[in-house]
């Protein structure tokens, strides 16, 4: 998977990542942290939604807004960590399919960089439900990167 995506002066990890993203959203944990970067590998990242109460829908499902939230996230999270931290790229389009029930749990999300180029970038996010291989949904995503972050 060749990508046209600016590397990072220096690998960002997880903490760093985390430290950064709670210093520019801090209103992302108003209701407390539930949102979890796993690990940041080239092009790909792995992020966690601890789904509490205020994610659950009747009859203990985990709600399709929370579960494109953590696409969301874990889509910035991957690119973060791959051009750096520059907080003003944007979501331009995203699409999801809900593919089967989302029992309460952890949520796990696995996403990569399909395609980066001057000014944007596409990605693929895979959700499960923890200790399971069954997609629960699946995501594209595709961020506007600023001009700041570009190579040249």
């Amino acid at each position: 998977m060749a990508s046209e995506v600016a590397a990072p002066a220096a690998q960002v990890s997880p903490a760093e990542l985390t430290e950064y993203l709670d210093k520019i959203f801090p209103q992302m944990h108003a209701q407390g942290r539930a949102f979890f970067i796993d690990e940041i590998l080239p092009g790909k990242a792995i992020v966690r939604l601890k789904a509490g109460d205020s994610h659950l829908r009747p009859g203990g499902t985990v709600s399709g807004p929370s579960l494109m939230g953590l696409a969301d996230y874990a889509a910035y999270v991957v690119l973060m960590g791959n051009i750096g931290l520059h907080a003003l790229a944007v979501t331009t389009n995203m699409n999801i399919n809900f593919l089967r029930k989302a029992e309460a749990g952890d949520m796990i999300a696995t996403c990569r960089i399909l395609k980066g180029g001057k000014r944007l970038v596409v990605m693929d996010c895979e959700i499960v439900r923890e200790g399971s291989d069954d997609l629960i949904a699946h995501a594209t995503a595709t961020y506007s990167i600023p001009p700041a972050s570009f190579k040249g």
